[in-house]
Formats: structure tokens, C-alpha cells, sequence
């Protein structure tokens, strides 16, 4: 099959012909249809966080069902499914305690001795490796959705759409009528958004430093916006609320907007960082705020479960609830992974969305 392999930090993805095994006995086999380009795999790219190499990457996915191992009972061959990193093994006290989310155990890998899922010497990525034209992953690893749910918008659901919908509405449990402010509008951001606004949010302020990346918050249900480039977040935030918001959420990864997002809370406000901050990088907040009872805390993938979850997303897709063809910038072929990449540097498209022949 083909497959975009990193090979080097910092270098261009490789379009190669590589081998992929049969399924195991609790593994499937799945023909991609299509991937996003998460800016979560960039920081792997760029070297932010650090991964074995070489490594087929891509993790936010959705295709077809093509073999099953002997052991799956959870889906069948030509089942339309989105795929999960966040792979559960079911089992740990993590799952049984309904975090799903948080689980790591080894369970839904191969182990060691037992042939590895990608030949070639290539590592697989978050348990998917979705740049590629097949995925062999954990049944654990997938859920079958309904049939008349376009894959490519499928897709986004897998990582981005169920982060930023799932920060709001399981991790911060925003209710009807609160305020909420989020930082960063690109994929994850614009779900949150979304989210807030599918949660009955009383306010929703999206703040960003590109003006067409605004406009793309009002029609995800933002209330209000803030460009950044323009004037101090924290500051607006706090005179717009009459005083902070009661839900804050940090969609890029940066030290500058976790201390912002923590700053604009109320009193009793928390603020949830979605964004993926670089390996050792610290952040510094005021000790007498938390006299306030403010909170700050992770999001690990939206506090997912997704066998439920994602079903759901669909359904909110499909009855108008949930915007995601508003966030597909462009469809493009997996040679052109480079060139998304790069536009993600620029920080200027929401996504763009790796469409396979099928």
C-alpha cells in the first residue's frame, strides 16, 4: 500500500510502498477512505513531542471494514467505521471506572516477539497510522457508524471534533446558559465552539488572531469574538462578562494562551487545555487566584468514550447540529501532505482533509 512515512524530525513526509500484516485476532483490517491533518501530527514532525522512527502517521481517520481477526465481535466486514486513538483495552481501572480515555495498556498492541502490524521497520502511530491506504488496528480502536455518513466528514470526528466537543461537554461540563471563552480557532477550537453552543451556552467568545478564522467561529455558534492581533484577550474577556467566564478552553498548545485562558475565569471558572503545550515547557499562574476557586486541568481527547460518543456526533452531523463540512478547507490526495502541512504553520485553513481512491 501506499503511506506517508516520517522518516527524520523536521524532515518531508515520504510517499512509499510499504507492507501491512493480516489481522490478529482481536484486530481489523480497514480501507482508508479518509484522514485529516491534525496539528497533532505536526508536533510529532516537528519534533515537539517524541515518537519512534521511522513512522506512517495519521490519526484522525474513517473507511471501510475489510477483515476481521477471529476474536472481534464489535464489527463486521463492510462496516463504515471512525477510528480512535485513544484505543481502550476494557479491562484496567481506567475503563472499568468509565475513563476510557485515560487508558494505556499495552492490550491493544502487538507484543513484543509478535509480528508488528507495519512491515518495512516502520513504527505505527497512536495505534492507527492513518496516512495510508490500509489501517490494521484494535477492534478497541474503531466504531462502526451509520451508513449514510460521509467518510470524509466522518473523518473529523475521529480526533478533532470529538476533542473539542467532548472538552465542553464531558471534561467541563458546561451547562445551559454558562459563559465560555476559547482560545485558538482551528479544528479542535471551532468543535468546541460547536460544542458550546450544542451545550445551550449562554455567551461563547472565540478569540484568534485571523479575522477569517472568526468569522468561521460566528457560524459554529460563537457570540462573540476577539481578535487578538488587535487587543489584550484577557482584558476583553473580563469587561464583556462583567468579570471572567466560567469555562475557559486553550485549543493551541502555547504557554501564553493556557496563562490567558486561566486569567479570564470568574471566580469558580475552570480552565481546560485542550491544546497539546511542547514537552517541558512550564506554566505560571498566580497562586492567590486559586483563593478564587479557580480550576485549571487537561483534556485528554475530549474525556472520550467513544463507542458512544461518535455515533452520536453523527447524529448531531446528520440533524444539523453539528457543523463539519464548514470546517473541511480542502480535500486533497495524499501527496499533498507536505503542503498541508505547511498550512497549518500558517494557521490559516481550519483542515484539510486527505481523501483516498476508493
Amino acid at each position: 500500500m501506499k503511506a506517508a512515512v516520517l522518516r527524520e524530525v523536521g524532515k518531508p513526509l515520504q510517499i512509499e510502498n510499504v507492507t501491512i500484516n493480516k489481522p490478529g485476532p482481536h484486530e481489523v483490517l480497514i480501507r482508508t477512505v479518509a484522514a485529516g491533518v491534525c496539528h497533532s501530527d505536526l508536533h510529532f514532525v516537528e519534533g515537539s513531542y517524541p515518537h519512534p522512527l521511522p513512522a506512517v502517521l495519521g490519526h484522525e481517520s474513517a473507511g471501510v471494514v475489510e477483515q476481521i481477526g477471529s476474536e472481534v465481535r464489535t464489527v463486521k466486514v463492510g462496516d463504515h467505521v471512525i477510528t480512535c486513538l485513544s484505543a481502550f483495552c476494557g479491562h484496567c481501572a481506567h475503563c472499568v471506572t468509565g475513563h476510557m480515555a485515560r487508558c494505556v495498556s499495552g492490550d491493544v498492541r502487538r507484543g513484543k516477539g509478535d509480528e508488528p502490524r507495519l512491515g518495512n521497520g516502520l513504527n505505527q502511530f497512536l495505534n492507527l497510522s492513518s496516512f495510508a491506504e490500509q489501517m490494521l488496528i484494535h477492534e478497541h480502536a474503531c466504531v462502526a457508524v451509520r451508513k449514510d455518513m460521509p467518510l470524509d466528514r466522518a473523518a473529523l470526528i475521529g480526533c478533532s471534533v470529538t476533542t473539542g466537543v467532548g472538552a465542553v461537554v464531558q471534561t467541563s461540563n458546561v451547562r445551559a446558559g454558562e459563559t465560555v471563552a476559547v482560545i485558538g480557532c482551528g479544528g479542535v477550537g471551532l468543535a468546541a465552539v460547536n460544542g458550546a453552543a450544542i451545550a445551550g451556552a449562554g455567551r461563547i467568545i472565540a478569540i484568534d488572531m485571523h479575522p477569517s478564522k472568526l468569522e468561521l467561529a460566528k457560524a459554529f455558534g460563537a457570540t462573540d469574538v476577539i481578535d487578538a492581533s488587535q487587543e489584550d484577550p484577557v482584558k476583553a474577556v473580563i469587561e464583556m462578562t462583567k468579570g471572567g467566564v466560567q469555562h475557559s478552553f486553550e485549543a493551541i498548545g502555547l504557554k501564553k494562551t493556557t496563562e490567558q485562558a486561566f486569567k479570564m475565569l470568574a471566580r469558580g471558572g475552570t480552565a481546560n487545555v485542550i491544546g497539546m503545550i511542547p514537552v517541558g515547557t512550564m506554566i505560571e499562574l498566580h497562586g492567590a487566584d486559586f483563593l478564587g476557586e479557580k480550576r485549571i486541568q487537561g483534556s485528554l481527547m475530549g474525556s472520550n468514550r467513544f463507542p458512544v460518543d461518535m455515533p452520536r456526533l453523527v447524529d448531531f452531523y446528520l440533524s444539523g447540529k453539528l457543523k463539519l463540512d464548514e470546517m473541511i478547507a480542502r480535500r486533497i490526495k495524499l501527496e499533498d501532505v507536505n503542503e498541508a502541512f505547511d498550512e497549518l504553520k500558517r494557521g490559516e485553513l481550519a483542515r484539510s482533509v486527505i481523501v483516498f481512491d476508493t
